[in-house]
């Protein structure tokens, strides 16, 4: 069964820094690139970050260019991805989403994403 399980979301005030989780469970996930996006209430989700299946080439919009890093784990029988959130910004606030895609190299792209997890709060305030 394939499962995208986020964690790791809260409230934090402005500077301060959050770590999310995301545990995949599955067969294959090892093999997939994988990323995070986020969305807030009446926009589209957005991209924000994306690390190649063997933990090589990373992916980050620029607004979070040099905040955030994603890095992920392939111990077997589950992949764990992590975005830490460093310095971060009440505009950061949106619900964030891990998703996998079914290819080698990390994408930006929202249509390469075929599994997803049911999404983490994350709210800073000013």
């Amino acid at each position: 069964q394939v499962q995208l399980v986020e964690s790791g979301g809260g409230l934090v005030q402005a500077g301060g820094s959050l770590s999310l989780s995301c545990a995949a469970s599955g067969p294959s996930f090892n093999n997939y690139s994988m990323g995070w996006f986020r969305q807030t209430p009446g926009k589209e989700r957005e991209f924000v970050a994306a690390v190649s299946r063997s933990d090589g080439p990373t992916y980050y919009a620029d607004s979070v260019k040099g905040r955030f890093t994603i890095s992920r784990d392939n111990a077997k029988p589950t992949v764990t991805v992590y975005l830490q959130m460093n310095s971060l910004k009440p505009e950061d606030t949106a619900t964030y989403y891990c998703a996998s895609t079914i290819r080698f190299s990390a994408s930006v792209d929202y249509s390469e994403y075929r599994y997803w997890g049911q999404g983490t709060q994350v709210t800073v305030t000013s």
